[in-house]
């Protein structure tokens, strides 16, 4: 959201010209802009962006956990809102992540899609991989959908 004191209400874009007219409205936050998280797909079926390897690393030259859990959670909370039913928010509620294996250049894809969406909690999957393909992370995310007074 872009601002707290005033959610936005998800709207329900059916092509991904409106579903990344959305991700520009809500924006995706301070956060997500630093580490250069850039949406290319949002549908909703699901959703793809990819992240910059450079200036997400641990000191030994890897992309550290954490920009793989940024990197998911953006998708996941973002998607989750696209799906809110009418009048509502998600927030999360609980993030994991695996790591399998670690890209040390170029960029990485992340590719959400729902695995579960009910009336009150959302789960998401996101499978993180380098510019060869190869699975480095793979999160999963839970978002409560809460009622906007």
């Amino acid at each position: 959201m872009t601002d707290a004191s005033a959610p936005v209400v998800p709207s329900t874009p059916t092509a991904d010209a409106e579903g990344l007219a959305f991700v520009e409205r809500i924006g995706l936050g301070a956060l997500a802009d630093r580490m250069g998280i850039v949406f290319t797909e949002f549908t909703r079926e699901r959703a793809v962006a990819t992240m910059p390897v450079e200036g997400n690393t641990q000191p030994i030259g890897l992309v550290h956990g954490g920009a793989y859990v940024v990197l998911g959670e953006s998708l996941g909370s973002t998607h989750a809102n696209l799906l809110a039913p009418p009048g509502h928010v998600a927030l999360g509620l609980d993030i994991n992540a695996t790591h399998t294996g670690s890209a040390t250049s170029g960029f990485v894809t992340a590719v959400c899609t729902p695995v579960h969406v009910g009336r009150s909690v959302a789960v998401h999957e996101i499978a993180i991989s380098d510019e060869s393909g190869r699975r480095c992370s793979t999160v999963r995310i839970t978002n409560l959908y809460k009622r906007l007074d």
